[in-house]
């Protein structure tokens, strides 16, 4: 199993403290996804950014519901991979 985060890569130029939102979720828990394909969309500061994916496999849990805050390195579900 795997986690899906928002990448430590989009949080450098955000400042401490600071909570992303999460707009809508694309998918539904037991659905199945592939590696790559767009899973939720978060806004963070005032970009709104759609997070893939990191391996295709079933979202086993969503732990951030939409409407929900969250901070940074925060596991926004479980993946179920092979």
């Amino acid at each position: 199993m795997t986690g899906i985060a928002l990448d430590d890569a989009l949080w450098k130029d955000v400042e401490p403290g600071t909570e992303a939102l999460v707009d809508q979720w694309l998918v539904k828990e037991g659905e199945r996804v592939t590696a790559g394909q767009p899973v939720v969309r978060v806004v963070l500061v005032k970009a709104t950014l759609e997070v893939p994916a990191p391996a295709a496999g079933v979202i086993e849990k969503i732990h951030v519901p939409a409407e929900q805050t969250f901070a940074r390195g925060a596991s926004l579900a479980t993946l179920r991979t092979g």
